[in-house]
């Protein structure tokens, strides 16, 4: 049944949420993967993580996220970078127009 706006809105248990919820946590405290994009709340590493994550294997972003960010720790080292050292660091990671668009973000 549509609500305001026409959207369907299911009635949810709040107690049913919670349970759920707590078994979420529970299981990704259990089996989530340590990445350290996810120890981290600098929007410019979580950015730098999103771009790179597009369409690339988590495990392959690991090692070029560390290393990016060795070469530009800050946005404005990487928005001051040379624009072929940008994609000589990105060298490997493929699909090179993220870097082109992640620098120019930067700028």
């Amino acid at each position: 049944m549509p609500g305001r706006g026409g959207h369907y809105r299911p009635r949810v248990d709040p107690i049913a949420l919670a349970a759920f919820q707590r078994r979420l946590l529970a299981w990704f405290r259990r089996n989530g993967r340590d990445l350290p994009w996810r120890r981290t709340r600098d929007p410019y590493k979580i950015l730098v993580s999103e771009v790179m994550l597009q369409q690339t294997q988590v495990d392959r972003v690991r090692g070029y996220y560390r290393s990016f960010l060795q070469d530009y720790p800050t946005v404005r080292d990487l928005a001051e970078a040379h624009p072929a050292r940008v994609r000589e660091s990105w060298e490997g990671l493929g699909y090179y127009a993220r870097a082109r668009n992640l620098h120019a973000a930067a700028r």
